[in-house]
This record gives C-alpha cells, structure tokens and sequence, in this order.
C-alpha cells in the first residue's frame, strides 16, 4: 500500500486548510486510516482516525476543530482543519493500517507540511 498525502501549505492562525491522502495498491484489509502529526522536537502523536466503520476519533488538542472523512475501502481519508493554531504547525503523516496473515500492518506515506503563523 502506498500513501500519498497532499495539502500541506502556510496559513495564518485562525483559518482553514485541507488535508486529503490517498491509498493505492492492495486496499483489501484496511481497517483505519490515520493523520498523525510531528512537530518541531516533539514526538509523532495522533490527530485523527477514521474506522472501516465509519467510527472517528480524534486527540484531544483538536477535538471540535478538526473533522476526518473518507472511505477506507476506497483508500482516501481527509483532514478539514478549522481554527488553526500555531501549535498545530508540523508535519502531517497519513497512515493505514492493514490486516495481514502475521498480524496488523502500518504503512505511512511522506508527510505534509503545515505551518499555522500566528
């Protein structure tokens, strides 16, 4: 599974940008897709996921200001951020996970940027 993630840009606190990321290769198994996020000098930590369900969850810095949709089965996800905040500047990495013979199976694509200026 590769996963190409795009939208990444510099935008002022306040406003709005989109992420979407999409999946190409053998979807069969995916079970959720994943945004994670790293900032300068911090660890990778997770933004949102979206189930084979339908189910979402999000961390708790971004609850109420980020929604994640999109069609597991399908292989896309996306990222509707609202109300940036400096603190959400870093990189953001799609990830998919997969069921296979040995167990789950994580694959991540290359990030995207996001600089929130404030």
């Amino acid at each position: 599974v590769q996963l190409q993630a795009s939208g990444g840009g510099l935008v002022q606190a306040g406003r709005s940008l989109r992420l979407s990321c999409t999946a190409s290769g053998n979807l069969f198994s995916i079970t959720a897709m994943m945004w994670y996020r790293q900032a300068p000098g911090k660890q990778r930590e997770l933004v949102a996921a979206l189930t084979n369900t339908g189910n979402a969850e999000y961390g708790d810095s971004v609850k109420s200001r980020f929604t994640i949709s999109g069609d597991t089965a399908k292989g896309t996800v996306n990222l509707q951020m609202n109300n940036l905040k400096a603190e959400d500047t870093g990189v953001y990495y799609c990830n998919a996970v997969k069921i296979t013979s040995p167990g789950p199976y994580e694959f991540w694509g290359h990030g995207t940027l996001v600089t929130v200026s404030s």
